[in-house]
């Protein structure tokens, strides 16, 4: 079977990206193939990226608190292109309700704080198994 591609990004201003590297770190460390677009990464860049690099999984990274506006955008950018077979997921500091909100609006599971790195592997891997099960 071939390994599960993410693109984790840090889109908007945020200059922060510490947490964004130990993800990333941590996916690369169970088997997956991790692209890494930087700092201040757009919207448009970011599902660009997503469509030329042919990935499974967007992690955006966000502690600017600009989520409301960033997660819907790329959720929009990659539908419009027929990508919505891409997970979106993530983490930062996003408020309970609002990541309610977000995943009524299509993204995955989004991640707090806190969250252990092994949540979100095991996360993305139950969501591509999932999704190999359904096109086979």
């Amino acid at each position: 079977m071939r390994p599960i591609r993410v693109l984790v990004a840090k889109p908007g201003l945020d200059g922060h990206d510490r947490g964004a590297k130990v993800v990333a770190a941590a996916l690369r460390d169970a088997g997956m193939e991790v692209i890494y677009t930087g700092l201040h990464q757009t919207p448009e860049m970011i599902a660009t990226a997503a469509i030329q690099e042919d990935v499974d999984v967007v992690g955006l990274s966000i502690l600017s608190g600009a989520h409301m506006t960033l997660f819907p955008r790329v959720l929009a950018l990659l539908n419009e292109e027929g990508r919505d077979d891409i997970l979106i997921t993530g983490g930062g500091i996003l408020p309970k309700e609002d990541m309610d909100a977000l995943q009524a609006m299509g993204t995955g599971r989004l991640f707090g704080p806190g969250t252990p790195t092994s949540d979100l592997v095991d996360y993305i891997r139950t969501w591509f198994a999932a999704q190999t099960q359904r096109s086979a």
